[in-house]
């Protein structure tokens, strides 16, 4: 699977450690910012979050003019029209992000309407609609899992057509990605396990999928290998704020992986599940990760076998002979699995969820076929495999 031709871009200047928060005023003030707003949510505000973040921008002189913490796990465009009339009224001329994926997505949106004007973002979906740079963005992560802070996408309901709008450009990158651990070391168990799982597998299908290239590949690696290392240590002991740093930039690693070698099935029947059944997006990749990798298995020997490395260590992959390293691999994430369902009931199984139907799973097959993910799986996925895969998922 040598790829003759490839892509690889990056532009976001990642910003990390234990004080990265502070440089926010500093990066502001380069790109000629006065008057930020902060877009989150309610939950990231009663954690105490968004405060190192204004008293540094004090500190600096800066004034948060606004602060919208409204934000619903599943933003819609109704949210965005309203931010964007507050950030109008309020003579706003930079936005930033901090939460997990819904507020940053939102945020991206936001800033489409603001730099480009009118109030319906749905005149911007699709690729390549947007010219030019939009107005100065950051994002701070508050998850370490999504990687949002580092794609060129975003997604937004519009309730009204019960439709999820897909934005698409270059310009919806940040200008700066703010890696800070002291924003992860609240998260509840279930969602770092959750979210950890999902840059698990964004990097996993990085690296198997059709477009792997030697640079994603290294970004892909590097993040499997801190995940494997630190999530069981930050989920036995939420506090370290090293252990939590390493989940950060990991997460961070993932998104410049896939969003540069695209990812595959587990993303398209992922999207399908959250779509139709409404569970959380990391709770699905976690859940159908080492399925599809089995369905995958003779395409991606090579590769999955060399993730033994990252994911097990050299002394597990020496041992192991060449020719079982991709089934120790796909076990290796099991125990994984395993480990975190033990300390946070994580489901690994669609039946485990509570929350779905096996009469669900012929629609949930027919709409992962049409997601855009599939592409890119590195092998053909007829409706029947699908459907087979899915209820080896069942229980």
């Amino acid at each position: 699977m040598s790829n003759q031709y490839y892509e690889f871009f990056c532009p976001v200047k990642v910003i990390a450690g234990k004080a990265a928060l502070e440089h926010i005023p500093y990066e502001l003030t380069g790109l000629a910012a006065k008057r930020p707003m902060i877009i989150t949510d309610k939950g990231v505000r009663a954690a105490g979050l968004l405060d190192p973040v204004i008293s540094a921008c004090e500190e600096s002189g800066l004034e948060i003019v606004s602060i919208y913490d409204d934000v619903p796990p599943d933003s819609s465009t109704a949210v965005v029209r309203n931010i964007t009339g507050v950030y109008r009224a309020e003579k706003c001329d930079s936005i930033i992000a901090i939460g997990g994926g819904s507020a940053i997505d939102t945020a991206k949106a936001v800033n489409i309407l603001v730099s480009e004007g009118g109030d319906d973002i749905g005149e911007y979906v699709g690729a390549g609609v947007l010219k030019r740079p939009l107005k100065p963005f950051f994002v701070v992560p508050t998850t370490a899992g999504t990687g949002s802070e580092v794609t060129a996408v975003a997604v937004i309901a519009d309730q009204d057509k019960s439709v999820k709008l897909p934005f698409s450009s270059s310009f919806l990158l940040p200008n700066a990605a703010i890696i800070d651990p002291r924003m992860t070391l609240t998260l509840p168990a279930h969602i770092t396990a959750a979210t950890a799982m999902d840059a698990m597998t964004h990097a996993t299908e990085a690296f198997t999928c059709m477009a792997k290239n030697p640079l994603s590949d290294a970004y892909a690696t590097s993040a499997i290998k801190k995940i494997s290392t630190s999530l069981l240590t930050v989920m036995d002991n939420p506090k370290d704020a090293d252990a939590r740093l390493e989940l950060a930039q990991a997460s961070t690693m993932a998104g410049i992986a896939f969003s540069n070698s695209m990812v595959g099935l587990v993303h398209a029947l992922g999207h399908a599940t959250g779509a139709i059944c409404h569970l959380p997006h990391g709770l699905c990749m976690s859940l159908y990760l080492p399925y599809v990798l089995e369905y995958n298995l003779e395409t991606i020997r090579g590769p999955l076998g060399e993730l033994l490395l990252y994911l097990d260590g050299p002394e597990a992959y020496a041992n192991t002979p060449a020719s079982r390293r991709a089934e120790a691999s796909i076990s290796a994430i099991r125990r994984l699995r395993d480990a975190l369902y033990k300390r946070c009931k994580l489901p690994r199984t669609l039946k485990e969820t509570g929350k779905v139907e096996e009469s669900q799973l012929d629609r949930i097959a027919a709409a992962a076929l049409d997601d855009g993910s599939i592409m890119f799986n590195p092998k053909e996925v007829s409706l029947e495999d699908a459907r087979a895969v899915l209820q080896r998922a069942w229980s």
